[in-house]
């Protein structure tokens, strides 16, 4: 059938994008990225006198007492998802401030903005049941990576990576089921030498993800509790196995390296050069060459979903955090009658002659 014979509709689907169409799109796209990212880089220091002051605002004493508590008790669902009940526990009770910062930008806008920092402060001694840190420092890093294959083809890998971050848990509180300590460990012994998947430590990181995600599916196959509400994480353990995020085994020298050359090609590529790799077409060998140098890295993360949760509580919980607040004092407009039987409705009743006149706590928002 020629294309004069086709329906309008037939016309529309058939996926021909024009050759030189394609390439001034990659462009424009490219362009596109690079402005977006020099223009959260001028922003950093525009916005820190916004944050500083609303800090201020923060650490007014009925404010501050439980002013992340609330804001995590109206986290968006791309937050509250990674939330397990005993997370919960947690951040409910021990958190004490929370503080974001794309540390990397200097007060003159310079600098690679997509590093994060997160400080967590939490309660001590009898007040945290949980642990004994009081702070918890974790740094994520953008990292670019270009790949030669075996074929001469290129590819390019861009993200954050992540050192881990020990938690000093207190007796039978381990709510990543060791996979944290075993993820340091493994760090640990890199430090010291060696390829990662060479070390004992490797071995053992990945047979206890093995261990914890045959829990996972028995716990879920098991659960008999027909609520609507899904207690499991998508990653299948706790928020706090987000400190155990890594990423790819990426330098800064290798990325300082990596971001030269490709501005140095994109400058080609603006000026109607020829560069390499411009006209490569996909290879399933080098595909497969480099899923082998990621399936090292996957097999040992135990928080697969780090670098977007990272952006998110970023992006939104912590640009939007007095947002968040604001509405935690707001009554829930899910609130269901038929959900409650005479008996809960009396106790209800009990529970609010008698606790007249009391301060009122952040309740969990109802899930969607």
């Amino acid at each position: 059938m020629s294309g004069e014979d086709k329906s309008l509709l037939e016309r529309v689907e058939m996926p021909t994008i024009p050759k030189d169409a394609q390439k001034q799109i990659a462009i424009l796209e490219e362009q596109f990225d690079r402005a977006q990212v020099e223009q959260l880089r001028k922003s950093v220091p525009v916005l820190q006198s916004l944050f500083d002051k609303r800090n201020e605002i923060i650490n007014i004493p009925d404010v501050k007492s439980d002013f992340w508590i609330r804001v995590f008790a109206s986290a968006p669902p791309e937050i509250e998802e990674y939330l397990l009940p005993a997370d919960e526990a947690v951040l409910g009770t021990c958190l004490k401030n929370l503080k974001v910062e794309r540390f990397e930008v200097d007060a003159q806008g310079n600098g690679e903005p997509r590093s994060l920092r997160f400080t967590f402060d939490f309660e001590t001694g009898e007040e945290n049941p949980f642990f004994e840190n009081s702070q918890l420092v974790k740094e994520f890093y953008w990292r670019k990576q270009i790949i030669h294959t075996s074929k001469g083809k290129r590819r390019t890998w861009e993200g954050l990576v992540s050192d881990p971050v020990r938690i000093n848990w207190k007796k039978d509180m381990d709510l990543t089921k060791g996979l944290l300590d075993a993820t340091c460990n493994l760090f640990d012994a890199e430090k010291k030498g060696g390829k990662r998947t060479d070390l004992p430590e490797y071995e053992a990181l990945v047979k206890k993800i093995a261990e914890v995600e045959d829990e996972e599916e028995d716990e879920e196959m098991n659960d008999d509790d027909e609520d609507e509400e899904d207690p499991h994480s998508p990653t299948g353990t706790s928020f706090f196995a987000f400190f155990g995020y890594r990423g790819r085994d990426v330098s800064a020298e290798v990325s300082k390296a990596a971001v030269k050359e490709d501005d140095e090609r994109f400058a080609k590529i603006l000026k109607g050069e020829k560069v390499e790799g411009e006209d490569d077409e996909d290879d399933e060998d080098d595909e497969d060459e480099e899923a082998e140098l990621a399936d090292a890295v996957e097999n040992a993360e135990i928080f697969p979903n780090g670098e977007e949760l990272a952006m998110t509580l970023a992006d939104d919980l912590w640009t939007d955090a007095m947002k968040y607040y604001i509405s935690s004092f707001e009554p829930s407009n899910e609130f269901d009658l038929e959900d409650l039987d005479l008996e809960e409705l009396d106790g209800m009743d009990e529970e609010e002659d008698s606790g007249e006149g009391e301060e009122s706590r952040p309740a969990k928002k109802a899930r969607n």
